[in-house]
C-alpha cells in the first residue's frame, strides 16, 4: 500500500497484520479522492476507524489543514504514527485517538467540534438480506451525535461491504455511490432542518 497522491505520493504505508484491519485499497482511494477533488484541500478531517491511517494520511498528503484519526487497537495506532513519520508529512497536522470510534464521536460533538470531512471504512459487516444490518456502517449512520460533527456543507464518506444493506437514516442524504469489487463508498451530507 502507498499514498497515492498529493506531496508524500508514492510514499509506502505500513499495514498490520492479520484479517483484524482490512486497509482500503489503492483502486478505491484512488476514486473517493477523484470523486472529492478539491474539497480535501484545507479541510478539517475525522478519520474513524483508521486502522492502518491510509485515509487520513492521503487527505494530509493532499492538502487537508488537520486530521483527527480515531483508532481503537494501540498496536495499529502505533503503526499510523510510524506511517505519518515515513511520509515526510507534518505531524502537528495529524492527531491520533487511541479510543473506540462512537465514544470518541458523543465526546468530540460534547465540546462542539466539527469536521468538513467525516471518513470512515469500518470491518465489514455481514449479508444482511432480509433483515436489518447491524454493521458499524450502519451504526454510524444511526448515531445521533455524527451528524452534529458535520461542518456545514461538510461530507460524510461512508464504506461498507457490497452485501451489506444499509438503512439510510435521518438526517444523512446520499449524494454519490461508488461500488469497487466487494466495496461500496457512499458520499452523504447532513441534512438541515430549518429552524422554527
Amino acid at each position: 500500500m502507498r499514498i497515492i497522491g498529493g506531496q508524500a505520493a508514492g510514499r509506502l504505508l505500513k499495514v498490520p497484520a492479520g484479517y483484524d484491519v482490512r486497509p482500503t485499497p489503492d483502486l478505491v482511494r484512488q476514486a473517493i479522492f477523484n470523486s472529492l477533488g478539491g474539497r480535501v484541500l484545507d479541510a478539517r478531517v475525522l478519520d474513524l476507524f483508521s486502522g492502518s491511517g491510509a485515509l487520513g494520511l492521503e487527505c494530509l498528503s493532499r492538502g487537508a489543514s488537520s486530521v483527527f484519526s480515531v483508532e481503537k487497537s494501540n498496536r495499529h495506532a502505533a503503526m499510523i504514527r510510524e506511517n505519518l513519520a515515513a511520509s515526510g508529512l507534518a505531524g502537528d497536522q495529524y492527531e491520533i485517538r487511541v479510543q473506540d470510534a462512537f465514544t470518541a464521536i458523543h465526546q468530540l460533538a460534547d465540546i462542539g467540534r466539527t469536521f468538513d470531512l467525516i471518513m470512515a471504512d469500518p470491518p465489514f459487516g455481514e449479508k444482511n438480506v432480509g433483515r436489518r444490518s447491524n454493521s458499524l456502517s450502519q451504526k454510524l449512520l444511526d448515531d445521533e451525535s455524527l451528524p452534529k460533527l458535520l461542518a456545514p456543507g461538510g461530507l460524510f464518506v461512508l464504506g461498507h461491504t457490497k452485501r451489506d444493506t444499509l438503512a439510510l437514516t435521518e438526517p444523512w442524504e446520499e449524494l454519490k455511490v461508488l461500488r469497487h469489487g466487494d466495496s461500496t463508498i457512499r458520499f452523504l451530507k447532513a441534512a438541515r432542518k430549518n429552524a422554527t
